[in-house]
């Protein structure tokens, strides 16, 4: 029976969970996204051989997950009617490897806990191909079904929590069974990556290049940069992803619209010269993609990981879009969210239509970036072949804040003058 719960207690709250840092968003984001669906494809695609593919992933079967409750998928993404959507977690274990950077957070009372802090889905749409990547704040409070845990045993539903919870309740396949019932769309690929997982990746492409409209300071990840253009590799990118002190109005959304900076410029690194035409870059992006993210088995099989980044590898850049998710205060609790279900529904009905989206409202629901003229023009994804004709635009609500990859923003961090 359903029943209304209050979030999870798991024994003393460290810093680094839910006190002043609020807990660590690693950023599954682009890092999947594009490390597995993108990176996988351009490793063959600049003549490593075909096997390479297979042979990488051979060893992302062993920890793949199953969907609950979901239909067989086809083979061929191109038979998924309605788009193909992947979903994309960033949990806060603590790995051995990496805890020592996490202090506290690593050997309180929660070490051995995991939630679900970055929650990511991306839609790419039929022919014509168009990306959209929504993000879910973690504080957003949510129905959560019944799950299935790994043990087999099953989980009551509840009728209001934490949507970082699901992971803790029924793992991956319990987040993309919340986020689907949340939604209303089949959710047919998902992926997880630990924060360990994001210092590698950002690692494997030589850091990504951020702008800092105004300095950061920001005692509770330890960030104290100055503003200008900053390239950030494994911790300094965990710290750049995690600060919600440092950006805005010091709340969770800013940071997420902190976290979409990133994500963009990521993935025009990913596009650069310097990486599409380095096969020892992209074989080790691939390789170090495979070897930190854990997959939904239905993600394993290497021709689909071909075909999702075949779709994805051409899209215009003004074209691939990062939303946040709609929300409205929780008149329950000054600290939480809830959805704006009516917001909501305009974009998924957008979706439907699969028409390039306008966005009406602003680049960031908690004031974390700043839109800034480019002193050089971007550069442009090739046109996708299969557009036949510009489409009418869909006016997305102005309550809908996000950016597209064509965008530059900076982040608007707290130190002014």
């Amino acid at each position: 029976m359903s029943q209304t719960t209050k979030p999870a207690e798991r024994g003393r709250r460290t810093i680094a969970r839910h006190g002043e840092l609020r807990s660590p968003h690693p950023f599954a984001q682009v890092a999947k996204i594009i490390a597995i669906m993108l990176s996988v494809v351009l490793v063959s695609g600049v003549g490593v051989a075909a096997y390479a593919a297979i042979d990488l992933t051979q060893g992302f079967v062993t920890d793949a997950v199953e969907l609950e409750g979901q239909d067989s998928v086809p083979p061929d993404i191109g038979a998924i009617e309605g788009g193909v959507n992947l979903f994309l977690a960033g949990t806060d274990a603590c790995e051995e490897q990496y805890a020592a950077y996490f202090g506290e957070r690593c050997t309180g009372a929660d070490a051995e806990g995991e939630l679900n802090d970055v929650n990511m889905l991306v839609h790419i749409s039929d022919s014509p191909r168009r990306v959209t990547v929504i993000s879910f704040p973690r504080d957003l409070m949510v129905p959560i079904p019944a799950c299935t845990r790994e043990d087999g045993s099953e989980g009551s539903a509840m009728s209001k929590q934490m949507l970082n919870s699901a992971y803790m309740y029924g793992g991956l396949p319990c987040v993309v069974k919340t986020v689907s019932q949340l939604t209303g769309l089949d959710i047919q690929y998902a992926a997880k990556i630990t924060w360990g997982g994001v210092i590698e990746i950002t690692n494997a492409v030589g850091g990504v290049d951020v702008c800092l409209a105004s300095g950061i300071k920001d005692k509770y990840t330890g960030i104290d940069w100055p503003a200008g253009m900053r390239n950030i590799q494994g911790i300094e990118a965990l710290q750049f992803l995690r600060t919600r002190h440092g950006v805005g109005n010091g709340g969770d959304l800013g940071r997420i619209s902190n976290q979409q900076q990133y994500m963009s410029r990521l993935a025009r690194t990913l596009v650069s010269e310097e990486v599409l035409s380095n096969p020892a870059t992209l074989y080790k992006l691939a390789t170090t993609a495979v070897d930190n993210i854990t997959p939904s088995q239905t993600l394993t099989n290497p021709l689909t990981l071909v075909q999702i980044a075949l779709a994805v590898k051409n899209v215009p850049f003004d074209e691939i879009v990062f939303i946040q998710y709609p929300v409205n205060g929780d008149p329950e609790d000054p600290n939480r969210v809830v959805p704006n279900k009516n917001a909501a529904q305009a974009l998924w009905d957008a979706l439907a239509t699969n028409q390039p989206l306008q966005l009406t409202g602003e680049v960031s629901q908690g004031d974390g970036v700043v839109v800034v003229e480019p002193e050089t023009p971007a550069e442009t994804a090739a046109p996708d072949p299969s557009a036949t004709a510009a489409a009418p635009a869909v006016e997305l609500p102005s309550s809908i804040a996000g950016q597209t990859a064509a965008q530059n923003t900076c982040s608007n961090g707290n130190v002014k003058g």
